[in-house]
């Protein structure tokens, strides 16, 4: 499915049964094959807006996957770079892969909600993870980032704009969401994954609330919409000094 050298439908089936963890376990080797890997348009948007913030010393890459964000850090920053994820499939395959920044990088399993960190970061990222929280879990989830940033460190990420109900993805997209939440009343353990669960406004708020000050960076790249407003930003939340 997706490309012959992407998973099956028998196999996309047996992920969305299991849990988060031991569905991305499964899926791993074929995941950068499917779409749910951040296109590399994004990736690059995203390396560009942060040198011009930069540069940065150490970085994370939050529930990192296969390692993209990783590549996007070693580009923007010029000290150790950390890739976490909770699951071991996925670190097993950005462990077997070449990365630019070689000896530089080092690879964490641990779960996003409790980081096993001290303030020892000056720049986080994370690209298509957030699906896989909750509303609920968002304050403990900023908390723990802004525990793991050093003063006048950064949070980065980005968010494209929701398509409109005109749109067919915005009907998909709502579809997706329905299918999963009928799968997770019927069937565990859970498998958390909602697109449009993660709105910007309730983001912004929270990220506010856990301490940092919040910036809203439209990436060019991707042009605006018809009404003016960018079609991606990247939110930048800063750890006061």
């Amino acid at each position: 499915m997706f490309s012959p050298e992407g998973p099956t439908l028998r196999e996309l089936a047996v992920q969305a049964l299991s849990s988060v963890e031991h569905g991305y376990d499964l899926l791993a080797p074929k995941f950068d094959h499917t779409p749910f890997r951040t296109p590399d348009s994004v990736l690059t948007a995203v390396a560009t807006a942060l040198k011009e913030s930069g540069p940065y010393e150490d970085g994370l890459d939050l529930c990192c996957g296969t390692g993209a964000g990783v590549d996007v850090l070693a580009t923007v920053c010029r000290g150790r770079v950390t890739g976490v994820d909770f699951s071991a499939g996925m670190l097993d395959e950005a462990r077997g892969r070449g990365r630019p920044a070689g000896s530089r990088v080092s690879w964490v399993r641990a779960d996003a909600r409790a980081l096993p960190f001290t303030a020892r970061f000056d720049l986080v990222v994370s690209f298509g993870a957030f699906g896989h929280f909750l509303p609920r879990e968002l304050p403990g989830l900023f908390a723990q980032v802004y525990g793991v940033l050093r003063p006048g460190g950064r949070f980065a990420f980005p968010v494209p704009a929701p398509p409109r109900p005109s749109a067919p993805a915005f009907w998909a997209l709502l579809g997706f969401d329905a299918v999963m939440r009928v799968r997770n009343a019927l069937w565990r353990p859970p498998f958390v994954m909602y697109y449009r669960a993660f709105r910007l406004g309730e983001v912004r708020r929270e990220l506010e609330r856990a301490g940092f000050s919040v910036a809203l960076r439209a990436l060019p790249e991707f042009g605006t919409r018809s009404d003016g407003s960018p079609r991606v930003r990247m939110v930048e939340a800063r750890r006061p000094d």
